[in-house]
């Protein structure tokens, strides 16, 4: 056991610099269930943003509120309904999904969707009144101007979609109620690091906290470089 901070910052980086098998198979597990889980939600969120941008229906009003209270969901309120849901009292019991990574990825999917979708509706929104007159007088109708819409604000859905990763990657709460935190099959890098601080075992936790840390820097630097491509791409067509 590491008390000390830099010997525990020391411990930590060798773990991460050699490779150490045990954190690496935590963070693969950990990418696995986030990046399927904003797959999923990006899938779901990107399409039901845009029409509830573009689209006038009875009860439009009251789902954008929905869509915006989940933004702030309780991830344990989430663990919760997906416990009842794949308990074996639940309609799902019998499928056996609970305490899998499976029922990890559901739970963080609910998590992401109302995120993305939210985001997406604000961004579609306000091109949709900047651009709605110039779209009909190209003959394009309301469901050829979603995925228009979706296109030109593909730069700004980069940020909804990073922030449903961010939430994803971050969660503890929902993950470890219908995960189980059990190791080798359901322990991620955020309930191990619950795990392992409370077990004295500071090096492991830092280690972990140092990748999740760089992983969440790198995927903002390709976002980040990825949209300059495009902009200049796009530039050199003009």
């Amino acid at each position: 056991m590491v008390s000390d901070p830099t010997t525990a910052f020391a411990a930590a980086w060798h773990l991460v610099a050699t490779g150490d098998r045990e954190l690496y198979a935590v963070v693969a597990l950990s990418l696995r269930v986030s990046l399927t889980a904003l797959l999923i939600a990006t899938v779901i969120g990107l399409p039901l943003g845009g029409a509830l941008a573009v689209y006038r229906f009875p009860g439009r009003g009251a789902m954008i509120a929905l869509f915006d209270t989940l933004m702030g969901l309780p991830p344990v309120v989430a663990g919760l309904a997906v416990y009842l849901l794949l308990s074996r009292a639940g309609p799902l019991g019998d499928y056996g999904l609970l305490f899998t990574p499976a029922a990890m990825i559901i739970a963080q999917t609910i998590l992401i969707t109302p995120i993305i979708a939210a985001l997406t509706r604000q961004f579609v929104e306000d091109d949709w009144h900047a651009y709605r007159e110039q779209l009909t007088s190209l003959g394009s109708g309301r469901g050829r101007a979603v995925p228009t819409l979706l296109w030109n604000c593909r730069y700004s859905l980069m940020t909804a979609v990073l922030a449903g990763l961010g939430r994803a990657m971050a969660e503890v709460g929902a993950i470890l109620i219908v995960g189980g935190n059990i190791a080798g099959v359901t322990r991620t890098m955020t309930t191990a690091i619950a795990l392992e601080t409370s077990k004295g075992d500071l090096p492991f936790a830092l280690g972990l906290g140092l990748v999740l840390m760089v992983l969440i820097l790198t995927v903002n630097g390709i976002a980040r470089l990825g949209g300059l491509m495009i902009q200049r791409a796009g530039a050199g067509y003009a």
